[in-house]
């Protein structure tokens, strides 16, 4: 049995764009033969959608389509800060939230089958993301959606990284202030009573460490506790944050100010929550440059 050194498995992935496990799972079984195993890879991964796949997708893009009383918010991942500014991953994007806005698809899978063509690949939406990933040679995914009815909507994108739908009844230009306001200080909750239970109590459990360690007597540190949930619960819940336009009111009293009522808000900020893979960026281009010759 051949050893499998580090090198190979990496000439290999440059040559093939496959992940490193499948590149040194496919040299073990082609006992170091090269282009044995580029042919197993070839043979098992097929397009570059199928190598791809298998990568993590933490950057990416959120989009909104507001139509009248309807509306949506999205977000599609992808690999690489590069792609986030590809002209044919946008237009993903964007046709994405506009099919979430006009038919409410129950989930993703869902959403991707429905009816869309671009750069030459379709009939679905899901056809046109695969096409896309063989095109670009990256993965991409369709993270998240929501769909809006009923109320006044307005949104707010910074950039393509943060998104904010917020659902209201009054003033246009409040509600564009709040959203505004969500996407700055990412609020957790619309009020106070609002805030997960879970988060109160890791607040609470913070507090509490905290008081044993100042030695106050009890009734004094079961006082600090409560001061401190209380304070955290002002700065996490919307309606009690200081308005960012106007610090010296908050954005409850701005809203009553301006006869406005905000029902909710969802925030989407890109990549929260996934874990992102760290790689040597000058061996992932060098990989990418011999893929590219390989073609």
């Amino acid at each position: 049995m051949a050893a499998i050194t580090a090198s190979m498995v990496a000439e290999l992935r440059g040559k093939t764009d496959a992940p490193m496990m499948e590149c040194k799972k496919a040299l073990t079984e082609a006992d170091g033969d090269m282009v044995k195993a580029e042919e197993i890879l070839r043979v098992k991964l097929g397009s570059k959608a199928g190598k791809a796949a298998a990568r993590i997708t933490a950057e990416g893009a959120v989009a909104s389509t507001i139509e009248g009383n309807k509306g949506s918010l999205v977000e599609v991942n992808c690999e690489t800060d590069f792609v986030t500014k590809n002209d044919s991953f946008l237009a993903l994007v964007k046709a994405a939230a506009d099919l979430v806005a006009k038919n409410n698809p129950a989930d993703v899978e869902a959403l991707g089958a429905l009816p869309y063509e671009q750069d030459g690949f379709g009939p679905t939406l899901e056809d046109v993301r695969k096409g896309l990933i063989g095109k670009i040679g990256e993965n991409m995914s369709f993270r998240r959606f929501k769909y809006f009815e009923g109320s006044q909507l307005v949104s707010y994108l910074h950039g393509t990284r943060i998104g904010v739908v917020v659902e209201f009844e009054g003033d246009e230009t409040a509600a564009k202030d709040v959203a505004m306001h969500v996407a700055a200080m990412k609020p957790v909750a619309l009020s106070s009573a609002d805030v997960p239970a879970e988060l109160i109590e890791r607040e609470r459990s913070v507090a509490n460490a905290k008081a044993v360690e100042s030695g106050k007597p009890a009734d004094i540190a079961a006082k600090m506790v409560e001061g401190s949930v209380q304070k955290y619960l002002k700065e996490v819940a919307l309606l009690s944050q200081p308005f960012v336009k106007n610090d010296k009111q908050t954005v409850e009293q701005m809203l009553k100010e301006k006869n406005t009522t905000v029902k909710g808000f969802t925030l989407y900020v890109v990549g929260e929550g996934i874990e992102k893979k760290v790689d040597d960026f000058a061996a992932e281009v060098a990989a990418q440059v011999a893929a590219a010759k390989q073609g």
